[in-house]
Order: C-alpha cells, then structure tokens, then sequence
C-alpha cells in the first residue's frame, strides 16, 4: 500500500508498468537483473551501454530548467552590475537612495511591513552610506550564486529563493530602468523555480525530492498565459496585427535592431503576411496544444521554442526571448530530454534509469515525514498561484486588456504582452556637444555622441548584443517618440555630458571629446531613421541607415543655465572633470 501511495502521490504516477526497451541479456536473469551496476547491457539497437529512458518523469526537466533559469539570472546580475551605478547608484540619472526615502516619506516615515510591500528590496535593512557598493554587492552575490547552478545543475530552495530575493531587491529600486515586463517574467519564473528543488540537498537527482507534478504544470502555464497575453493584445490592439502587415515595420522600428534586421525588413511582402499569421497561430493557437497530452504538448514546446530563437535571431530584445524558451522546456519530460545528457556511470541520465526501473517494478520506499510535507507545500503552491492568476486570466478576458502587469506586491503572477502597437516610423535622438561659445552660430561644429548599441552613425552596423541589455539605449528609444519633459533624465544626460562626467560616459560607445575640453553646449536632435535599401546608393557608401532632420528634441544647454533645473529636482549639479 506504500508503495502505491508513492506512485500516486510522485511525479513517477504516470509511469506504467511495462517491458523496457532493452532487450534481455542471453544469459539467465538474477534477481537484481533491473540493476545494471555498471555492467554493458546491449540494447536493441545494439549499441552498448546506451540508457534509454522512459515518459513521464521529470528528474532530467528539473535539471535543465534550473540550468536555464540561472542563465537567465548570470545575464541579468551581469547587467545589473555593470550599469546599476550610472542609473540607481550614488550619482546615478534616477538614485535608489532618494527613491527609497520617497517611498520611505509615503508611507508615513517608517521602515516597516508597508514600505515593504510598497518596495520589497533588502537595501531597506543596508547602511545607505555608500549604496554603490550595496548595489554591486546584491549583483556580485547574483553573479556567484547563478554561475554555479549553471555550471553544476545543483540547486536548493534556499540557493533559488536567495537568487529571486536578490534580483527583486534590485528590480523594486530600479524605476524606469527596470519598468519591461521581462523584469516580472524572471521573478515569476524564478519563483516556479524555487519549488523544483530539495529544501537542503544540492545533488542533481535528490531520491526524496522527486521533481513535483505540480511544479511543472505551473511553468507550462505560465507560458500558456504569456504566449495568450502576446497574442490577445495584438489582436485587440494596432490593426496591422489584423490586417497582417505589422512586419512590414517591425524589423525596422524595433528598440534595438541586429544586423539580421537590416536583411529581414526587406524579405518579400507575402512572407512579411506570413510571420504575421505563424505568430498568431504559435500566440493563440498552440498554447492550448498544452492540454491535450504528451506529445501535443511536446509540439507547443517545440514550437515556443522555436518562435523565440526566430526572435532572438532578428533583435536584440534583452533576455525576453531566452526567458521565454525556459518554461516551454516544462513540456519535455526525461525521455525527451535524455539526449542532452551523457550515459555515464553515475551521472543524471543513468540515475534516472535506475530509478524508473525500480518504480516499474514497484520497488519504492514509503514516503517519509519531509516528502508528505513537501507534498502539502506543493498543493499549497498550485492554490496560491490559482488564486493570484484570477484577476490575470480575467484581464486576458477583458476587451481593455493591459499587458505586463503585477497584481501583486512580490510579482508571484503577472501579466504579460509584447508589440501591441508598432511604430511606422523609427525616430531618434542624437546627442551632439560643441566647443563652439555661441551655440548659435551657423560655424559652430556640432560633434555626435554615440551610445552602445541604438542607431546613431549612418555607417555603424547594428549590433549584436542579446541576450544582454543596455537600459539607457532602450529607454532612448521610448523618449524618441515622447518630448524631454516626459523624460527629465535626458536633460540629466545632457549636464553630465557638459562635465564629461566619468559615469555616465560608461554608457556611451563614443564620446567625441574624449581627452579634450569638455564641450560648452549640448543638444538634442531628433531624426527619422530607416533602412538604406541594399545594393543601393547608400548600401554602396557603406550606409546601414539613412536618416531626415525633424528638428530640435530639446534645445542648446549650458552647465550654467542648467543650474536651477537641476536644483529643483534635487540633483547635485555637474562639474567639469
């Protein structure tokens, strides 16, 4: 009766009984034949030593999650680490220490259970004196803790909670900066992933923490609602996702094209028709193939898979699309998944063997005290993100429809969604500086900064960067079709350019007068930019861009002029370095 409680009640439930694929050794069986203890067994295919594995468990799923998950999680420490203090440090466009003690007025004046919901990070319980080093701190430890569940496979529940913990405190205070929909995504995911692990242990098939049903459902749905959420809200939003012709100026508008780009714009028009329709049927079509059985649901994850490589090859969309693949990996089991693992002595592939040999057998142990418990903690789970999903899949359901979303304080369930409107048109803004005294002066030579990444320079290739993500690059790409005023921080770019200001000049690829004086004026100029047709005139210069003057983004500026604009908003005023 144990035993069949254990089948029940494990993610092995679903493995019955049955001849396995390895053909009977010609000599006569012992007892303990199941167990191979090393020895060369010829399967029927008759290659040696071969492990073919059975559906319907999960031990080799888990493993390759948590590889995917601290993936995602190295690269987004890595970007945290390299820009948090030019954008939320000490001197950075937006500090975490005023926004802190903003939300800290707010709600009354206190550090207490309110300004945690409002804000939960763990730089509230940090010494604020030097928040650079707090901020590097959060994203080293990120680093360390990724990098090695990526390299072993292990992972625990308090390595997953502490790496979810961590980037959450980091998100909470990153403002604008952090305001994408993909910030939520991998604290959703990450939080998933906590539930796939053994509480202590960190070996990669834990025998008494057999990889929860529960939990894989809960990433297949979770993929379900945001392939759902993309596609309904492209249908409901701009007509060019109805009338099929949205990727006629996708590759060209997007935040921050890639060299494919350049190529893929210019693909046929019916083809164009035909990305519009294959992402509809993959949005709102092949999600649902999750519920009708293994192998459809082995053909959502192909699929999902699929799209989001397609996407990570024709733009750099940060770590969205990466993201994306890690809970369409949930619609693999261990038969699936076997190829991606050696069948070595010891390792995870022939473990999971001999663990589904035993269970075909119906030679389980009983349940322990911690295996029970850990059954309740699942169901427990599954309850919660039933109930915060309610007002999720309501929102699906709902002809106003908003996407990347949270309904609640620590992110557990979201709402998600990409590219419900496509701009026509691509414009930017270009940062130019000159040494000129008089920025009116028809002589004055204007000189061009250039970012890492956003269009700039009409000969400069676009770059390859995904999934990595430069934030001030996207975040000029937003401000290029709104005015200064809606974003102050540009006018903040525009001081610390006047001081060739070390920190912000980080983020910029080229600063024109590096070694030099700094400039006396800067501007803002906004263009319209699109794509030089290849094997045209401008392809021949060696143009990847062609691009129109619209006009002023926002006028000449001087440190002196921008003194009292800068000490209203309490910002310390630039001095030339």
């Amino acid at each position: 009766m144990a035993a069949s409680m254990q089948n029940m009640e494990t993610d092995g439930n679903a493995l019955r009984k049955r001849r396995t694929d390895t053909v009977k050794p010609t000599t006569k069986p012992t007892d303990d034949s199941n167990d191979t203890n090393g020895e060369e067994v010829e399967t029927k295919y008759g290659k040696p030593g071969a492990v073919n594995l059975q559906s319907g468990t999960f031990w080799l799923t888990r493993i390759v999650l948590l590889r995917s998950i601290a993936f995602i999680y190295f690269v987004a420490f890595a970007v945290a680490y390299n820009q948090n203090k030019q954008l939320i440090g000490e001197r950075g466009l937006t500090p975490s220490e005023e926004y802190l003690r903003s939300v800290k007025r707010y709600v009354g004046g206190r550090i207490d259970t309110s300004a945690l919901a409002y804000t939960p990070t763990l730089l509230w319980f940090l010494d604020w004196s030097d928040m650079d080093l707090n901020l590097d701190g959060l994203a080293l430890l990120g680093l360390l803790l990724s990098g090695a569940v990526l390299l072993t496979g292990r992972a625990n529940m308090l390595i997953m909670a502490l790496l979810w913990l961590l980037y959450h405190s980091l998100v909470s205070v990153g403002q604008i900066w952090y305001s994408f929909g993909w910030e939520s995504q991998l604290l959703e995911t990450g939080f998933l992933g906590i539930f796939l692990c053994p509480l202590w242990s960190l070996s990669q098939v834990p025998l008494r923490c057999p990889p929860s049903r529960i939990s894989i459902w809960l990433f297949r749905w979770l993929i379900v609602r945001i392939m759902l959420g993309a596609g309904l809200i492209k249908i409901r939003g701009d007509r060019c996702w109805r009338d099929l012709t949205c990727m006629d100026y996708h590759y060209e508008t997007q935040p921050v094209p890639n060299p494919m780009s350049y190529y893929m714009h210019r693909s046929p028009w019916w083809f164009h028709r035909f990305e519009v329709l294959s992402n509809h049927f993959i949005e709102l079509i092949a999600p649902f193939f999750t519920f009708l059985g293994r192998r459809m649901c082995m053909v959502n994850g192909a699929l999902q898979i699929l799209f989001q490589a397609t996407l990570i090859v024709s733009g750099n969309l940060s770590f969205l699309n990466w993201l994306t693949i890690v809970p369409g990996l949930a619609c693999f089991d261990d038969a699936a998944l076997g190829f991606l693992f050696g069948s070595s002595e010891g390792g995870a592939k022939q473990t999971v063997s001999r663990i589904q040999s035993e269970e075909a057998a119906g030679r389980t142990a009983a349940p322990t005290r911690g295996m029970l418990v850990r059954r309740v903690v699942n169901v427990s789970l599954a309850v919660l993100i039933g109930y915060l999903s309610v007002p999720v899949v309501m929102n699906l359901l709902s002809s106003r429809q908003v996407m990347n979303t949270s309904f609640d304080p620590l992110r557990i369930v979201n709402t998600y969604g990409a590219f419900g409107s496509i701009t026509k048109e691509r414009t930017e803004v270009v940062f130019q500086g000159t040494l000129s005294s008089d920025p009116n002066d028809p002589a004055a030579l204007w000189e061009e900064y250039e970012f890492m990444c956003k269009p700039g320079a009409l000969h400069r290739r676009p770059c390859l960067i995904s999934p990595y993500h430069y934030r001030l690059d996207w975040l000029m790409w937003f401000a290029a079709f709104q005015t200064y005023e809606q974003n102050e921080w540009v006018i903040h770019i525009a001081g610390r350019l006047l001081a060739n200001d070390s920190s912000i000049l980080s983020l910029i690829q080229h600063n024109p007068f590096q070694g030099r004086e700094p400039p006396r004026w800067v501007r803002g100029e906004h263009f319209r930019y699109r794509f030089s047709e290849p094997g045209g005139v401008s392809a021949a210069q060696g143009k990847w861009w062609i691009r129109k003057r619209l006009g002023a983004y926002f006028p000449p500026v001087d440190l002196a002029g921008l003194r009292k604009y800068f000490q209203s908003r309490n910002w310390p005023h630039p001095h030339a370095q």
